[in-house]
């Protein structure tokens, strides 16, 4: 059993510094180490100037899309709230809509640089999953992304501010964003897996299979979540948004071995 010491990690001249900002500058720092390493050893071809300057594209692409998105989400809080929609640091970025973003920018930086899309996506796809291990526990401090109650010997106590309205008599929950952290690291181990086990694979292979299996895994970790911000019928945004990536990356897969 553990708990979240809080979201506020240290305060500095009346101003909080919370440990989601922390986290997320760790993220996207080890992120960008592992996509140092992995050009270094299998994409020598691309320059590191261009991965400095498409990092910059897609962090910044990257943030704007995961707050859109989940403000797109939760429209009815945020048109009673709008000068929260700023306020990242309170949690609220969906890594979907990060994606989505990240994609873009590698896009127009493709088009703009006439570079292999691909290619980058492949490299970029070690970076990103390495910032998801990483930006989860971001909402472990913010007590927040858990599950359905739990009495496993792993769970997570939920301070009762925090509890879906549903739930207030309960104080253990599944820690969803640590089991979407390891499953992450698993599709890390086994993309690192790949490329070194088999060096003339095509371009596009890691980031669609990539999507596939974070697609797989989103699935699987939301049907404990209970903290989905929008539901069409019976089904949360983000089972449908993980299914169309789903469907994406098999696509994908398909037009790079079938079509070349």
């Amino acid at each position: 059993m553990f708990t979240s010491p809080g979201s506020i990690a240290f305060t500095v001249y009346n101003l909080d510094i919370h440990w989601y900002g922390i986290i997320m500058s760790l993220a996207i720092i080890a992120g960008l180490i592992v996509i140092f390493l992995i050009r270094n050893k299998y994409f020598k071809d691309i320059k590191q100037d261009s991965i400095f300057d498409l990092s910059f594209d897609i962090i910044v692409f990257g943030i704007i899309g995961a707050r859109l998105y989940y403000v797109i989400m939760d429209y009815s809080y945020f048109l009673r709230h709008p000068f929260e929609i700023p306020a990242i640091w309170n949690g609220g970025l969906s890594i979907q809509g990060a994606i989505l973003g990240g994609i873009i920018a590698g896009l127009l930086y493709a088009k703009k640089y006439n570079i292999n899309f691909l290619r980058y996506a492949d490299l970029f796809s070690f970076g990103l999953v390495t910032g998801q291990i990483i930006g989860r526990w971001g909402n472990f401090f913010n007590s927040e992304a858990f599950g359905l109650p739990s009495s496993l010997p792993w769970k997570l106590f939920i301070q009762y501010q925090f509890r879906p309205v549903e739930y207030k008599n309960y104080e253990y929950f599944h820690p969803a964003f640590l089991y979407e952290s390891i499953l992450n690291l698993l599709i890390l181990i086994l993309l690192i897996f790949l490329l070194s086990g088999k060096n003339d694979i095509k371009n596009g292979t890691i980031f669609f299979l990539y999507i596939i299996l974070y697609s797989l895994v989103r699935l699987l970790v939301e049907t404990i979540r209970t903290d989905s911000v929008l539901n069409i019928g019976c089904f949360h945004i983000a089972h449908i948004a993980s299914f169309a990536f789903l469907a994406a990356g098999i696509i994908g897969l398909y037009f790079v071995y079938k079509k070349n």
